[in-house]
């Protein structure tokens, strides 16, 4: 079979001439030929294996390139890569390798194409197109890749038991691609990841969170977290959902599960936006009620102060993970902590007032609150479902006109604390914080307008309260 129109870019036969000059064989490998045979668009990352020195080859391409760009060579691992036309190109040499039980870095050395594709981390990523003159574009499919995608099957060529064991990043890979492709993991591979899951633990947290992130990303990420949790991976790597699971019942009273109730949430906000940290902070959101969660035989089930308890189970997840601990954080942590105010809004009557302090606690990230407490909505009564999205949709309205004429959103307040120091002749003290406040809720509540005249007067009104006097 052969892909020859794959092979369409000019850079192919540039790559093809300098392995010709250097009488090396050479092979496109892995994802770029998965994504074109799936015609999943064009991919702007390209492998390419050679039959001895990539870092050679890469040198040579980039000699009869007419931009001449920068070769980056990766000595340790014996790669090479380059930028061209929008396109990264990596050549790395043909190689075997072997693992110690202890770590994921394989000690590698030089191998035949054959022995490139046994070392790959799935079947569909093990097919690789000839770049040599007198075969350009063959495919070489030794373990039936081509099969596995028409299949829509995740399989490993060898097998899946040393192959995680091996490299346990592979079945976080694995159910990655699993969720970006909508395929099946093989049941023998799947078994596999199961039985080597606490493996993961010899993975640094930075690669696993890349992982994470490009689940996140995917269309239903439902799919591989159901997986994760599945295969004993989520565990290891974020307890705070597991510990969402199960439904507790007492006197006749159950909560829901809100492990499951989150996944929806994940997915309904997935329709709603492709921000990565405020799907973040649907997955979150809940992790709170699991420390929270007591039964009251008034009440029954309660989660009290989940949002607080829960924004500040933020900061040491991403802390524990080697996330970012930055206005990213920040704003997950904000999303989590605000998450029910919106919805209580949608329950009662809306009142211009508690939109005022909604728009000011929430400031420019208004707009995804409202977006992530809409997702957070995954009842099965219709009425129900119906009456709250209408509330959402008043609450909305409410915001954009409570916003046109009250301007609260990045709130400055109309006076200053150097204002009030020279009216009243002041220094630093408790008084000008209480001044502040005072016209921060009198604005906030409606009393007076947000402009400077009317608080100038409350600034006044508050002073004598306070037995202040206007100096002169």
């Amino acid at each position: 079979m052969n892909y020859r129109d794959a092979l369409y870019h000019p850079i192919f036969k540039i790559i093809s001439e300098s392995a010709k000059e250097l009488d090396l064989d050479a092979y496109v490998i892995g994802g770029f030929v998965r994504d074109y045979i799936l015609k999943r668009g064009s991919a702007k990352d390209i492998d390419v294996v050679a039959i001895g020195s990539g870092i050679a080859l890469a040198r040579q391409v980039a000699k009869n390139l007419p931009t001449r760009p920068k070769v980056q060579v990766f000595k340790t691992y014996g790669t090479a890569m380059l930028r061209y036309d929008d396109i990264e190109i990596e050549f790395v040499g043909a190689r075997k390798e072997s693992y110690n039980n202890d770590s994921r870095n394989p000690i590698v050395e030089d191998g035949t194409l054959e022995d490139d594709q046994n070392r790959r981390d799935f079947t569909i990523n093990a097919l690789a197109l000839n770049l040599s003159k007198t075969e350009f574009g063959a495919l070489l499919d030794p373990f039936n890749g081509i099969d596995d995608l028409n299949k829509k099957i995740i399989r490993t060529p060898l097998n899946p038991d040393i192959t995680y064991s091996d490299d346990p990043l592979r079945m976080m890979r694995a159910i990655r691609f699993a969720t970006q492709l909508n395929f099946n993991i093989e049941e023998a591979s799947l078994n596999a990841i199961s039985k080597n899951c606490d493996r993961i633990k010899i993975i640094t947290n930075e690669r696993i969170v890349v992982e994470l992130h490009k689940i996140l990303e995917s269309e239903v990420p439902s799919i591989g977290l159901l997986l994760l949790e599945k295969t004993g991976l989520l565990h290891y790597i974020l307890p705070e959902l597991t510990a969402l699971k199960g439904i507790d019942e007492v006197e006749g009273q159950r909560h829901k599960d809100n492990f499951y109730h989150t996944l929806e949430v994940v997915d309904n906000i997935s329709k709603h936006t492709n921000n990565v940290w405020l799907r973040w902070a649907a997955l979150l959101h809940d992790i709170g009620k699991a420390p929270t969660k007591r039964f009251s035989k008034k009440v029954g089930w309660t989660f009290h102060g989940h949002e607080f308890e829960g924004s500040k189970m933020v900061y040491h997840l991403f802390k524990r993970l080697k996330m970012p601990l930055n206005d990213k954080m920040k704003f997950v942590q904000k999303m989590v902590f605000m998450s029910s105010r919106p919805i209580v809004l949608a329950q009662d009557m809306v009142t211009d007032s508690a939109v005022r302090r909604l728009v000011f606690d929430a400031g420019d990230y208004v707009e995804d609150l409202m977006t992530l407490c809409e997702a957070d909505i995954t009842t099965k009564n219709p009425k129900k479902f119906h009456k709250y999205h209408n509330n959402f949709k008043i609450v909305r309205e409410k915001i954009v006109e409570v916003e046109a004429r009250d301007q609260v959103r990045n709130f400055q307040p109309p006076i200053s604390g150097e204002e009030i120091m020279k009216t009243f002749n002041l220094k630093p003290s408790r008084e000008i914080g209480i001044i502040k406040e005072t016209i921060k809720e009198a604005i906030l509540e409606g009393d007076i307008p947000n402009e400077f005249e009317a608080a100038h007067q409350l600034m006044l009104e508050e002073g004598k309260r306070l037995g202040l006097k206007v100096s002169k």
